[in-house]
């Protein structure tokens, strides 16, 4: 389709080629994306129980013209590197008009455990070949990275200080990708840290990665704001 070169070009007056069956949005990432989604079963739950599910029934009740649909391909455990041996047939092959990634817990926990590997140079690096790689076969498609977050509970909380030093050097590649390729940036670890000063880490998170009810709603929420604030359905 035409139409979504840019955020500001995202609106009905452009959409003179919208699909019959109606924009694709796809959600790509791990754990936190995955949510227990469905691999064979029609309807709500091939979307999982997280923030892919919040935003997908969100904008299905506020936008019905816009005759939305929704994928999520999130694989709990996945690294920037797994993303990319999938990529043809979880990214390509759908066509997604929008696309959100968030990527980059496992790729730190790799490397704080001793695989270099899983480098932040290495992450940049994989990056960077996943949106060449798909502007290059849907040049009109809208990106929306996602930053990477954690927080002071569990895992993380037992060793803290190098799980924060490694997990900034992939926000702020996140967000100069974000900038480079005229992205959507959704912001996470910062609302997540004013919202610590509500309830504790523990109310947010299972373990300082993974979001609870309260934490995918926090998700969701800066998704669609942001999203919004780009694009008019």
């Amino acid at each position: 389709m035409t139409g979504i070169l840019s955020p500001a070009d995202f609106n009905h007056a452009a959409m003179k080629t919208v699909p019959e069956q109606g924009l694709v949005i796809l959600f790509q990432g791990d754990s936190i994306t995955d949510s227990d989604r469905s691999r064979n079963i029609k309807g709500n739950h091939l979307m999982g129980f997280g923030y892919a599910h919040l935003i997908s029934n969100r904008l299905l009740e506020n936008y019905p013209a816009a005759m939305l649909r929704f994928y999520n391909r999130g694989i709990s455990g996945n690294t920037i590197t797994d993303l990319a041996e999938r990529w043809k047939k979880d990214t390509l092959d759908l066509r997604p008009d929008i696309f959100s990634i968030l990527i980059g817990v496992n790729d730190v926990m790799h490397y704080i455990n001793g695989d270099d590997s899983f480098s932040a140079a290495n992450y940049h690096k994989e990056f960077i070949a996943l949106i060449e790689n798909t502007k290059e076969k849907l040049p009109d498609i809208l990106l929306v990275l996602c930053e990477p977050f954690i927080l002071p509970a569990g895992i993380i909380q037992e060793n803290l200080e190098v799980w924060n030093e490694q997990m900034v050097l992939r926000q702020e590649i996140v967000n100069k990708l974000a900038r480079t390729y005229n992205a959507v940036f959704v912001g996470l670890q910062e609302p997540f840290n004013q919202a610590c000063h509500k309830m504790p880490a523990d109310y947010w998170t299972l373990d300082g990665v993974h979001p609870l009810s309260a934490g995918h709603e926090l998700i969701a929420g800066q998704w669609i704001s942001q999203v919004t604030k780009a694009i008019t359905f």
